[in-house]
């Protein structure tokens, strides 16, 4: 590792990454996981940089990045700083209207973007797509990129603040600013770094934008400096993250406070949330390792290797650090600002105040004016703000006024009591802070999110409380006479409205955009008395205009069915699927998908989205014990002790195009016709020695699921012959269950699981096996075209030759050669073709083999 003294440049880190050989990331892509090395970061990044010089941009011109997070992103910036070129990262939320914005006034000469970032498709520049970066400079060399000029003081990025109170502005952060405030967390690191091998690796799960400063400061720096993985998802869904968690097994998982709250929510509704709180309760008085046994079975629930949270973006309540505290995890927060290249203050994961956002790094000086104003100054506060001609310089002295109010106590903790500009000056003088309003508000158990604005009087400005609540039917006037009990006298809340919406409009790192809650508030008609009519009409249009996004409708035929509650959604089974995604991500909730399934109209989602239906989570079994030790092991004995050979007897099967399997390098998806019970050990006979036993076959999920919890009037002898089924079909067979009607999201990620291990999976796109008397393949479901995509393997077409004719007579014993397995040859569909046309090719592909 290069001494800290000696980086003039952010580019000395990449010099320490090309000799690593571990994981520098992992994300997700379809259903499945793809790792990058720290060798394969660095290659990836140089080849980037001679792209852009072949393409003419120049040392100092600005490239637009615009993406998910994704190694590609980081990649592509490592390229642009390399060349010397300035990164203009933006979130690919971003209005089209903003990114031309941004586009003129830096005048950006490229554009790096991923697919869907569509607002970028229409700036006048020529545009790389991210998921194309790799192949696209594969052709350049991939030896180490110099150029000279490149030192502490050139401009790295320019960052466009997320403009909450104001319009946007760009940021520029030099090599030194980013590296003024890694050199201090790089030394602290240092001495902890003899007992690395003991928690190696570490993995952090990152749910912040890479557009975001606090993003790249945890994704592109400080992981690194550990030696550490960073993963990536796309999810915001609380029940998505536990299971990534658990699954990859994370250390640190790095979001803002707003996801913070939604896992809190989540936690509490899985595990009973009266009974939670009673064992919280005396939770602050024990020690860490008497907390982690209370809540053992929350820790596992995340995996045991997680211990920590890390917080920023915006300010966590102290109510949900504490909940998390007292449930034996950790919880770190820091505060800082675009303008400070990420952190300023940060808290000690060994030695906290609570409800202190920590202490100044060094490096910092950190000061209050007469007003309370924190003050920065530092060789990490950015130069200033963006403009064709010069920086604006925000400073003072060198001192950065931040706009923040603060208090310092004596040990230097800083405590953040909230935004200058959001401080309410009343008519009688009175200064409030809406920090501690919503702070009561928050602390009420009705109360799912709030906001204090400023509102014009007559009399002057007050405060004004926005809540949003957790039931449509609670009583406002309750929730805001509790909240005031806690509030003094000169506090109390004599103003609200209920925020009809399910959310405020928040910005890409989750704060609530303030003014465009008081501009929405001030275009009703009259306050606190709306029109319970329009209570769901925002939810309505999201939902009627994601369907008909699904439905390929367009946004005029949605319009013309009026936004009814009782439309109908005309959505096939993948379809719902899509519009529960959407939906779950939009509220980070998870909801039932037997229940969604089973609803018909907007209103009975509406229903379920607002927790008004009951929901019965359906049971399909993903039992881990098949694909442990000593179970595998134990399934290869039965196989050639039993299947193999009845098999062999009964069919006296043939396989043909079984040489077209060995040029294959890894997992594939296989798809068959469905004709009889046999149909899985006749694959299993048919397939190489290498393929057979790394073999995972889809099964229906109702059949899977009745074994083993029947209906409760089955009687006992029934019950034990069911459960006796289920077992041995698990033992005997790696089967997983593939439901027909509802729950095949949790089997397509399943499947996504088996691949990543290494794994094959065998599909029935049929649904069913083939009533007798039935000579052809049914039609292959849509969703075997969404799988295909999904998990991005090639594809080989199965065909049982002969079984129809078998069938049809009633005959279990076939003469030789009247069964045939027959493997075709292996598909690679390209990522942009339509579900239905896959589906619909893989299906002539297996009738052909029937010809053959």
């Amino acid at each position: 590792m290069k001494p800290i003294s000696t980086r003039h440049t952010l580019l000395s880190y990449l010099d320490d990454y090309v000799r690593r050989s571990d994981t520098a990331f992992v994300q997700r892509q379809g259903l499945r996981l793809v790792s990058w090395s720290y060798k394969k970061l660095v290659l990836t990044s140089r080849r980037t940089a001679r792209e852009l010089e072949s393409r003419g941009i120049l040392p100092g011109s600005r490239v637009i990045l615009c993406g998910a997070n994704s190694a590609e992103w980081v990649g592509a910036f490592w390229g642009c700083l390399l060349r010397g070129v300035v990164v203009v990262p933006i979130d690919r939320q971003s209005s089209a209207e903003f990114v031309s914005s941004v586009q003129q006034q830096t005048d950006a000469r490229l554009v790096i973007a991923d697919r869907d970032a569509t607002a970028l498709n229409q700036l006048p520049v020529p545009l790389i797509q991210l998921e194309q970066l790799v192949e696209l400079t594969a052709a350049h060399s991939s030896e180490p990129y110099i150029i000279d000029g490149i030192n502490r003081d050139t401009l790295a990025e320019i960052v466009f603040t997320s403009g909450t109170t104001s319009t946007p502005k760009g940021v520029m952060l030099t090599h030194g600013n980013i590296l003024a405030n890694l050199a201090p967390l790089e030394r602290e690191i240092g001495k902890y770094r003899k007992w690395r091998p003991l928690v190696h690796p570490l993995r952090f799960l990152v749910l912040v934008p890479l557009s975001h400063v606090f993003g790249q400061f945890m994704s592109v720096f400080v992981p690194q400096l550990l030696g550490g993985e960073v993963h990536f998802d796309h999810t915001l869904n609380p029940a998505e993250i536990v299971r990534r968690t658990r699954r990859s097994r994370i250390s640190v998982i790095v979001l803002v406070p707003r996801m913070l709250r939604s896992l809190r929510e989540w936690t509490e509704r899985a595990h009973n949330a009266a009974n939670l709180s009673g064992n919280l309760g005396g939770a602050d008085k024990q020690g860490f390792l008497r907390r982690w046994w209370t809540f053992r079975h929350i820790h596992k629930q995340f995996g045991w290797k997680f211990w920590t949270f890390l917080s920023g973006g915006a300010t966590l309540d102290t109510q949900t650090e504490e909940f998390w505290r007292r449930l034996g995890f950790g919880v770190l927060q820091g505060y800082g600002m675009t303008e400070t290249a990420s952190l300023v203050t940060v808290t000690h994961p060994f030695k906290r105040r609570q409800g202190s956002i920590g202490k100044p790094l060094p490096g910092y000086e950190v000061r209050l004016d007469e007003s309370g104003e924190i003050s920065v100054r530092g060789p990490a506060v950015s130069p200033g703000y963006w403009s064709k001609s010069n920086g604006l310089d925000r400073t003072s002295n060198g001192w950065l006024h931040t706009g923040d109010i603060g208090v310092i106590d004596d040990q230097g903790h800083v405590y953040f009591k909230g935004r200058e500009k959001d401080v309410i000056v009343t008519g009688a003088g009175v200064n409030i802070y809406p920090e501690d309003l919503e702070a009561a508000l928050n602390r009420q158990t009705e109360v799912r999110a709030s906001c204090v604005v400023t509102w014009e009087t007559e009399s002057g400005d007050e405060p004004l409380a926005v809540i949003i609540l957790r039931h449509s039917e609670t009583n406002p006037l309750t929730i805001i006479e509790s909240a005031n009990e806690t509030l003094a006298e000169q506090q109390r809340i004599r103003r609200w409205h209920v925020w009809t919406e399910p959310d405020f409009p928040r910005t890409p790192t989750e704060k609530i955009l303030k003014r465009e809650v008081v501009a929405t508030i001030q275009d009703r008609e009259r306050l606190n008395n709306v029109d319970k009519s329009c209570r769901t009409c925002a939810q309505s249009s999201f939902i009627l205009a994601t369907a008909a996004r699904i439905a390929g409708e367009t946004a005029q035929a949605a319009d013309d069915r009026s936004l009814k509650l009782a439309t109908d959604l005309k959505l096939d089974s993948l379809g719902r699927i899509e519009l529960l995604s959407a939906i779950e991500e939009r509220y980070e909730i998870e909801l039932d998908e037997a229940a969604f399934t089973a609803a018909t109209t907007v209103e009975d989602i509406e229903r379920i989205v607002r927790g008004e239906t009951e929901q019965q989570i359906t049971p399909y079994p993903f039992a881990k014990w098949p694909g442990k030790f000593p179970v595998p092991w134990l399934r290869a004995v039965l196989f050639y002790a039993l299947i193999y050979p009845i098999t062999r007897f009964m069919s006296r099967m043939k396989t043909e195009g079984r040489d077209k399997l060995n040029g294959l390098r890894g997992p594939v998806l296989f798809v068959a016709n469905h004709v009889t019970l046999g149909d899985q050990a006749m694959i299993l006979v048919g397939l190489p020695f290498r393929v057979r036993h790394k073999l995972a076959i889809a099964m229906e999920g109702e059949r899977l699921r009745d074994w083993l919890h029947p209906p409760d009037e089955t009687p006992l002898l029934m019950r034990l012959r069911l459960l006796s089924q289920y077992l041995l079909v698990r033992t005997f067979f790696h089967v997983f269950p593939l439901p027909r009607r509802s729950g095949f999201r949790r089997s397509f990620a399943y499947a996504g699981e088996c691949i990543d291990r290494g794994e094959s999976v065998l599909v029935f796109p049929e649904g069913l096996r083939a009533p007798r008397g039935q000579m052809h393949l049914s039609s292959f479901k849509t969703g075997i075209g969404v799988l295909v995509k999904e998990l991005n393997v090639p594809v080989v077409p199965v065909n049982l030759k002969g079984l129809y004719e078998l069938k049809k007579k009633r005959q279990y014993f076939a003469a030789p050669g009247t069964v045939t397995v027959v493997f075709g040859e292996p598909i690679k569909f390209d990522q942009e073709m339509d579900p239905k046309q896959i589906a619909d090719e893989l299906q002539r592909q297996v009738e052909e083999l029937s010809t053959g």
